[in-house]
């Protein structure tokens, strides 16, 4: 019931596609995705056509276009239509461009680099995927090829540490396997990069493919099988042939059927038999529990040996002539390539020439430069010091009028100093005049005083002569008195006369000594004045004495003056000393 449901709604969606006049289609490419408006009639080796004009491919009998139905893949049909194949109901249909078959010598049978490109997408694809084993070391050579196909040659400069952390070069288990970080790894792959210089992207992808082909799983399909036992096997469809492997070993064959040692392969239903080409050889049976895996078994063994076949026969016209045209493509690309390198050469030379000129100038720049730096620096300094030097000369100018005005001030201060200085001298020597003339006043007052005191020592000794005369007298008269009458008469006159000169003397003397008296306060008020007048004069001309050029003599009379020393009190204190000494003397006196 439910298989008649479904082949209604299958005829619905023909039915609905037969009434529109074109689909769409979704290639899908190792590099891009393609879209194509496709015709309801078209079969699919229409659709395939197109799509390998599209892509520019000529060895289009290594490629078919694969689909995914349910959980396994299927090829599309060449000679029906495309709509009435088990292809996805949703528009766009969803088709994959992959390579179907697989060669035995890439480098011999890949003719097109556009073939040898898509191959070796491929083949990395599912050695990154892990569909294919490949161990550690050749994972990192392989990794170096893909690089180098990808970067060119490696050029330390632009491809520094780091620059493949973003790629997916090595499988996940590589990188399990070992505890290696992915530095170590890039490392590694960038040193065997490195060594791969002066090949061009398809000698590097051919290389890829030349290391990939030997690996054990390389371009073969596997499929669960069951003997006639009904132990579960695998079954390996490659270029070379079948291969009978274990379930946990895909890589070692437990027995293999080269295309060349089969007589035929038959099918029925889920049944193959391969029949050996020695007929002493046992056929192998299998069966396989799908219809679609059968089918798809048997095209594989088809195309397979078909190419095998056809590898070991004259290549037909056009293989011929496009391993020609690729002969000679490669001998253009090789002259090419030759020309490229000797211009690489020659550019090299002449970068490394231009680089050294460059340096050289740039040396020359910066030479220039620096020299251009100092310039400038100097012309700064110069500015400055220009600037300082004008500043200066303003605040030398400026000084100068100061100095001038000062100088001006100074002469006029030097001037009226001069005036002062003269008028001082003049004052000096007026006061000096002065103090000459008071010292002179004071020797004669001094002088006169002396005289006086004489006159008076001299009226004083005068003054006791004339006592004594007159105690002389006095006794002479007493003797005379106590003697005779007569010889009082006989000197009247001469006693009334020595009396009368006593009288005389003795008014004469009190006079005298009133004057001396006057004289003598006079002097000492005179004596008073002068000093005071001497002390003025002093204080006056004390301010312009010049210490320097005081004489011994004058130290001296400093000396005595501020001891309060003069030449009276010495001449007192000499005449002291003389009394002392002469005491009997006075006594006399």
């Amino acid at each position: 019931m439910a298989s008649a449901i479904a082949a209604k709604l299958m005829a619905l969606s023909t039915l609905r596609r037969k009434q529109a006049k074109n689909f769409t289609v979704r290639i899908c490419t190792m590099e891009s995705d393609l879209e194509f408006s496709c015709e309801v009639k078209w079969k699919g080796k229409d659709l395939f056509d197109l799509v390998c004009r599209t892509l520019g491919l000529r060895e289009t009998w290594f490629f078919g276009l694969q689909y995914e139905i349910k959980d396994t893949v299927a090829w599309l049909k060449m000679d029906k239509k495309v709509l009435d194949q088990e292809v996805p109901k949703e528009e766009p249909i969803i088709l994959h461009f992959l390579a179907k078959f697989y060669p035995e010598d890439a480098e011999e049978e890949l003719v097109q680099d556009a073939t040898q490109h898509l191959f070796f997408l491929q083949v990395k694809n599912k050695i990154l995927e892990e569909e294919i084993h490949c161990p550690p070391e050749a994972s990192v050579l392989l990794a170096s090829y893909a690089v180098h196909a990808k970067y060119g040659d490696y050029d330390a400069k632009l491809h520094k540490p780091g620059f493949l952390s973003q790629e997916e070069l090595l499988p996940k288990r590589v990188f399990n396997l070992y505890q290696m970080t992915a530095e170590m790894w890039e490392e590694r792959i960038t040193a065997c990069y490195a060594e791969h210089r002066g090949r061009t992207r398809d000698e590097a992808e051919m290389e890829y493919l030349k290391i990939a082909q030997d690996l054990d799983m390389y371009g073969v399909n596997y499929f669960f099988i069951r003997n006639k036992k009904g132990t579960d096997l695998l079954l390996g469809v490659d270029a070379l042939g079948l291969h009978i492997y274990e379930p946990h070993n895909r890589l070692t064959p437990k027995c293999s059927f080269p295309w060349n040692e089969i007589r035929n392969i038959s099918y029925s239903e889920k049944e193959f038999a391969i029949k050996p080409l020695y007929k002493k050889t046992n056929v192998f049976k299998f069966n396989s529990s799908r219809l679609r895996v059968n089918k798809l078994i048997l095209q594989l063994c088809i195309g397979n040996h078909d190419l095998f076949v056809r590898r070991r026969r004259v290549d037909c016209l056009e293989v011929q002539q496009m391993k020609a045209q690729a002969k000679e493509e490669r001998a253009r690309k090789q002259l090419e390539r030759q020309r490229l390198e000797r211009e690489k050469q020659r550019e090299k030379h002449l970068r490394e020439e231009a680089e050294r000129a460059r340096d050289d100038l740039e040396r020359r720049l910066r030479q220039l430069k620096e020299e251009a730096d100092m310039a400038n620096e100097a012309l700064m300094r110069s500015e400055q010091t220009a600037d300082l030097l004008a500043e200066k000369a303003q605040i030398a100018e400026e000084e100068a009028q100061l100095l001038a005005q000062k100088a001006a001030e100074a002469g006029l201060e030097t001037q009226r100093i001069k005036v002062r200085a003269l008028r001082g001298q003049e004052e000096r020597r007026a006061m000096e005049q002065k103090m000459l003339e008071a010292e002179m006043l004071a020797l004669k007052m001094a002088e006169e005083s002396e005289r006086r005191a004489k006159e008076a020592e001299q009226l004083k000794q005068d003054l006791q002569e004339a006592r004594e005369s007159e105690r002389r007298a006095k006794n002479k008269l007493l003797e005379i008195t106590s003697q005779a009458v007569g010889p009082v008469t006989a000197f009247p006159h001469s006693l009334s006369l020595s009396l009368s000169l006593f009288d005389f003397k003795d008014t004469d003397m009190k006079r005298l000594s009133m004057e001396i008296e006057k004289e003598k306060v006079e002097y000492m008020e005179k004596s008073k004045h002068l000093q005071e007048q001497l002390n003025e004069l002093k204080t006056e001309i004390e301010s312009l004495k010049l210490k320097e050029r005081e004489t011994p003599l004058d130290i001296l009379h400093n000396q005595n003056t501020e001891q309060g020393t003069s030449k009276h009190s010495n001449f007192k204190k000499v005449i002291v000393c003389v009394c002392v000494v002469n005491e009997p003397l006075c006594d006399d006196l």
